[in-house]
This record gives structure tokens, C-alpha cells and sequence, in this order.
């Protein structure tokens, strides 16, 4: 039976991505590909970072008694834990509504090949800021449909000007929904909003941390 090394496991709402303001059940997982700047769960990242081991029968139970219907697994990063498809799998059996955040530097086709009801991406494609721009996965983007998500962190213009160049390139807009979203502390939004209107920046999504205004920017479990 697969087992799983889960940082954190708990209901709350989505602070971003399209169902930000919904209820989701969360499942981080420890470990990272990355290790960007502005990380804000650097914690579950480390080599001697907290987990629970639970088998994917731990899991789907915790979900059920949750009475939630949206699922977040997230990191960390979850598509480079050993045996996640099978849990994947297991989440949708249930009948739940699976969203994964993936950081750009993962491949996302063992997902994809999942099939018609496999879960939705939203995926960040990381700027200069993050200092991990170079290991994005570009082939990614050649697997997108309208199901899934890209997002693009921003810590300055340089980083805005870096996203516009890749969403044209890609023609992000055409394919997916497209969100910018601040460093929280390094960008105001007033200034990410100027440079959409400069930019004419029509079919991308301006999009807070919601759960960074609700609570505390650095609690965790919410």
C-alpha cells in the first residue's frame, strides 16, 4: 500500500487559482525541485522537514470525513512524490474535484495521460525573481487545455515584463486561464494593475493570496 509523507492535511479555503474563495481540503506534501526566493512553505521543503506517513487509504478517509468536495494537493511538490498518480487516481474515484499547483519545473504529462477526468493544473511559471527561472519545463505548456491554470508570481516589472514575453509566446490566453499574482511585501497590486492597462493585458486574471489577508501572512494550516 502506497504511503505518503504529508506535511499538512486540512480544510480551508483556496486563496488562489480559479476556485479561489471555495472550500478545499488541502494535501501538502514535503519535499521541492525548487527552492525559490519568496517561498512561502520553505518549512515543508527541507530535508528534515515535519511529515505524517499516511497510506493513500488515510488520506481519501481524512477527505471523506471532511465533507469537502475540492481537493488542492500541493507542496512542496506534488508531482515528484514516489506513487502519486495512484493516489490521484483515488481522489477522483471518489468523486472529487482534484486541483494540483505544480511549480513549471515538473513534468506534468503523467497527469495528463490520466486521461478525460484526470485532475486540473494550475501551474506557475517561475520569474527572475524566484532565482529558478531556468528550470522551468517549457514542453509543459504544449500539454495545457482549458481545464488548467497558468500563474506567474511577480516580484517586480522586470518579472511582469518576463511573464508578458512568455503568455504572447505561448499564447497562454488562448489556451488557459491566466492569472498574475504579487510577492506578497514586493509588489503592490495597484502596480501590477498599471502595467495590465499599459500593457493591455485583456484575458489575464489580477489575483491576490486571499488566505495572506485573511489570517496571519505566515501562519500555517489555512
Amino acid at each position: 500500500m502506497p504511503e505518503y509523507k504529508i506535511a499538512e492535511a486540512f480544510s480551508s479555503i483556496n486563496g488562489e487559482g480559479r476556485k479561489a474563495g471555495q472550500l478545499s481540503f488541502f494535501i501538502r506534501f514535503t519535499g521541492c525541485n525548487l527552492d525559490c526566493s519568496y517561498c512561502d512553505t520553505k518549512w515543508a521543503n527541507l530535508p528534515d522537514s515535519p511529515f505524517t506517513v499516511m497510506t493513500d487509504t488515510e488520506i481519501i478517509e481524512k477527505i471523506l470525513d471532511s465533507g469537502i468536495t475540492n481537493i488542492t494537493v500541493t507542496g512542496g511538490e506534488p508531482l515528484i512524490q514516489k506513487d502519486i498518480i495512484p493516489l490521484l487516481e483515488g481522489l477522483i474515484k471518489i468523486g472529487r474535484q482534484v486541483e494540483i499547483e505544480t511549480n513549471g519545473a515538473a513534468d506534468i504529462e503523467p497527469v495528463i495521460k490520466m486521461g478525460a477526468v484526470r485532475p486540473s493544473l494550475t501551474m506557475d511559471y517561475k520569474l527572475p525573481s524566484s532565482g529558478m527561472e531556468k528550470h522551468m519545463l517549457l514542453s509543459n505548456f504544449e500539454l495545457l487545455d482549458s481545464r488548467d491554470t497558468v500563474k506567474f508570481v511577480s516580484g517586480s516589472i522586470e518579472d511582469l515584463e518576463r511573464g508578458l514575453e512568455i503568455i504572447s509566446r505561448y499564447e497562454l490566453t488562448e489556451i488557459c486561464p491566466v492569472y498574475l499574482s504579487p510577492v506578497f511585501g514586493k509588489i503592490s497590486p495597484q502596480d501590477i494593475v498599471n502595467f495590465m492597462l499599459e500593457k493591455k493585458l485583456n484575458g489575464v486574471n489580477l489575483q491576490l493570496q486571499l488566505h495572506k489577508y485573511i489570517w496571519d501572512p505566515n501562519k500555517r494550516g489555512v
